[in-house]
């Protein structure tokens, strides 16, 4: 709608663009239309112009049986045909009606019941040229059939169907208008006298067929509107006598088009139309609109024929739409297949989506796809930087609830989109879980819509002493415009492919997360039995170590004398041995007890943890003069004693791996970040090759010899292990000579644990 508002206080401007249907209660002048009493066909209602029609006024008819306008033959066979609650089986009839003693009019007449239950007869004046022979009708409708069935091209198609339907009608122009999903429509056939204007190709926005249009085109499948010009005639009375409302005139055939529908064609250069409603599963796929620049009445037989007709015209365009569906929906099946048997084949259904081709970029026609699992993201193809799918997760958690979501415009959804346009602009995302998404990418593609006209100009109204009324826009002029951040459009079959894939992952994941469940139960089980041994022979093993170490001092304390050098050297080395067995012991038994399920979690001043360490380190820090410095400490949930095993093991290490005739310098700190606490322990010791910062980690790993240094090469194990039993992780950064800095971290948890 063009123009301007205007201005008109408490306007509900969303209340005239929906205006229902049943509201109009007029009807087109060329008919006659009466509401009827049962059983006995008594007249209630009747249109204002029956004085035309019938040279009755309206006042006189009222209250009348319908016998008093036909003759009591026609009324009687007019109540046994409506035994029969189907109409259209008997409509229409001809009757004939006596306006004087020699002049006689034929009518049309068609009954029908209001969705209020009121019996409605409508009356249209027959022509003497307007009977089809069937046989005619038939050979037409073959030979349009038989064209259509030759032709797989739906533009070829559409084009033969209204050449057809124009043909048999005589209008000016014929179109061939789909709608798209979201309510505007496109010509995409036509056929029309040479000079006019073409319309071919032209995008019309959903406002020019609003909603109620909509509704009433799928409650009448063919309308006409003979003279746009032409005035409506009233009901009288204007509302039903047993009721006291007004009759719901929807499916009515001669109710009055809305004026601002009839404004409309007028600025369109319209003098007549007719319309035949194109339906698939419930929904108005389209319209045959037919338009004459002059008046023109089509015959009721006329029009049930191009109805008819543009039934099976549209059966015809359905099947091969679904032909066509049907194909892409075959193969998207087998691709879908293919990757459900990857999926099951390989470790985790992750592989089996993004391995070689076949892959998600096959399935869904994508240019890209990530998957977020476990916090972890998995790609292929184009698709945005990580910190703009983290974002994007987070988006779709906050506003999206559907299984499966579909946008072939995101950046105008979601503003921050837009950087990445040229790669997203089309979303296809598949829920696993409020965290866990599989994300199809689609990108922009630039393209220029021909519209009839501006489809982006304000709405206008007109006010008038009793109402206010939607202007209509007056220019159809080719209009173009530069669509952008929109990507291809997702079919349904990739959306309904989409819902099936979802179905399976989810069972996939929820098979190998049995399967897991059933590892993590043997795994406890074996964990359980390795503790009790581990526990069980360190306790073994430390006696008969006591009693060699016993015995090798007590020769050396009785015999020492008699003993050479050598002998003494070897009692030495035995007493050194059982010491490091020892030693390896009590490190096996500590990494045996440390296990999420022996956490005591509670709240601890670092602090605290830190001060245990270093008293257990008193005589190593007094030895080497080593000092330790730190950054105020935080209160956190975490296990004490771990805690402080963890802080003795990396400062040991530090004051260990010193620089030779230094004083060893250590500083702790901590940072509190998002859903963490990040600790360091940094020293200015001989340092790491960078090479070895993983190896590190790894139980009885040793960068150096035991005479260089001492140990059992389990500390940084113990340490490891404390840190991912609280959830955090822990890294090394360190060059050879520069000293090292250990950093982990410690999840932030409610103080209530």
């Amino acid at each position: 709608m063009l123009g301007t508002n205007l201005g008109i206080p408490n306007l509900n401007l969303t209340s005239i663009k929906q205006s229902s249907i049943d509201t109009l209660t007029k009807i087109q002048s060329h008919g006659v239309l009466l509401v009827l009493q049962e059983p006995e066909l008594t007249i209630l209602q009747v249109s204002s112009n029956t004085i035309m029609a019938f040279g009755i006024s309206p006042e006189r008819l009222l209250g009348q049986p319908l016998a008093d306008i036909l003759d009591v033959f026609q009324a009687d066979q007019f109540r046994s045909e409506l035994t029969d609650q189907n109409f259209d089986r008997h409509n229409s009839t001809k009757v004939w009606v006596q306006k004087s003693k020699d002049n006689y009019s034929i009518f049309d007449a068609i009954f029908h019941r209001s969705p209020d239950g009121c019996l409605i007869l409508e009356l249209e004046p027959t022509q003497k040229d307007e009977n089809i022979p069937f046989l005619s009708f038939y050979h037409l409708a073959k030979a349009s059939i038989d064209r259509l069935t030759s032709t797989a091209n739906l533009a070829d198609f559409g084009r033969i169907a209204i050449a057809q339907i124009r043909k048999m009608t005589g209008f000016d122009r014929v179109m061939l208008y789909k709608f798209d999903d979201d309510g505007h429509g496109e010509v995409i056939a036509e056929d029309k006298k040479v000079a006019m204007e073409s319309y071919l190709g032209l995008h019309f926005p959903a406002t020019d067929i609003p909603l109620p249009a909509r509704q009433m085109f799928l409650a009448n499948r063919i309308r006409v509107i003979p003279d746009v010009r032409e005035e409506a005639m009233e009901i009288v009375p204007a509302q039903h006598p047993l009721t006291n409302r007004p009759t719901d005139l929807s499916l009515s055939i001669l109710r009055s088009a809305d004026p601002c529908h009839t404004e409309y064609l007028q600025n369109m250069g319209v003098g007549a139309s007719l319309t035949i409603s194109l339906i698939k599963d419930g929904q108005l796929w389209g319209l045959i609109a037919c338009h004459h620049q002059t008046a023109k009445l089509v015959p009721y037989e006329l029009r049930k024929a191009c109805e008819f007709l543009g039934e099976v015209i549209f059966s015809q365009i359905s099947l091969a739409e679904e032909i066509a569906d049907y194909s892409y929906r075959s193969k998207l099946a087998h691709l879908r297949a293919i990757e459900v048997d990857l999926m099951s084949r390989s470790a985790n259904f992750i592989d089996g989506l993004m391995g070689p081709s076949p892959n998600l970029l096959d399935l869904f026609d994508a240019w890209g796809a990530a998957i977020c699992f476990g916090g972890q993201w998995t790609t292929v193809g184009q698709t945005p930087p990580a910190a703009a799918l983290d974002n994007l997760v987070q988006w779709l958690s906050k506003n999206v609830t559907d299984d499966v979501f579909t946008t072939d415009s995101l950046p105008l959804l979601d503003a921050s989109a837009e950087r990445f346009k040229n790669v997203a602009s089309g979303l296809l995302a598949i829920s696993l879980s409020p965290h866990s998404y599989v994300l199809c990418f689609r990108p922009e593609v630039i393209q220029t819509v021909n519209w009839g006209g501006d489809p982006h100009p304000a709405d206008q109204v007109a006010a008038t002493d009793v109402n206010v009324r939607l202007c209509p826009r007056t220019s159809f002029e080719l209009w173009k415009e530069q669509v952008q951040w929109h990507s291809l459009p997702w079919k349904a079959v990739e959306i309904a492919a989409a819902i099936e894939l979802r179905k399976s992952i989810v069972n996939i994941v929820l098979r190998q997360a049995e399967k897991l469940a059933l590892v993590a139960i043997d795994l406890e089980r074996s964990n359980a039995e390795l503790k009790t041994f581990a526990y069980v022979a360190s306790h073994d093993l430390q006696e008969p170590l006591h009693q060699v170490a016993s015995y090798v001092q007590l020769l050396e304390a009785r015999y020492g004398e008699k003993l050479d050098r050598d002998a003494k050297d070897f009692i030495g080395f035995a007493v050194e041995g059982v010491n490091l067995m020892q030693t390896l012991i009590d490190d096996v038994l500590l990494y045996s007890k440390v296990d999420l399920l022996g956490i005591k979690w509670e709240p601890i001043e670092v602090e605290t943890a830190l001060n245990r360490a270093l008293s257990h380190l008193h005589g190593l820090i007094s030895e080497t003069g080593a000092i330790v410095t730190t950054d105020p400490l935080p209160t956190i949930v975490a296990d004490c004693t771990q805690l402080s095993q963890l802080f003795q093991n990396l400062i040991g290490n530090a004051i260990k791996f010193r620089k030779p005739n230094t004083v060893p310098q250590i500083h702790i700190s901590a940072t509190r970040q998002e859903n963490d606490w990040l600790f360091s322990v940094r020293a200015d010791g001989i340092g790491i090759d960078p090479q070895f910062f993983d190896r590190i980690f790894i139980i009885f790993q040793r960068l150096h010899t035991r005479d260089e240094y001492p140990g059992s090469g389990m500390g940084l194990t113990i340490c490891k292990k404390i840190v991912e039993c609280h959830g955090g992780k822990i890294w090394v950064t360190s060059e050879l000579d520069q000293g090292a800095t250990f950093s982990f971290t410690i999840p932030v948890k409610s103080m209530n644990k």
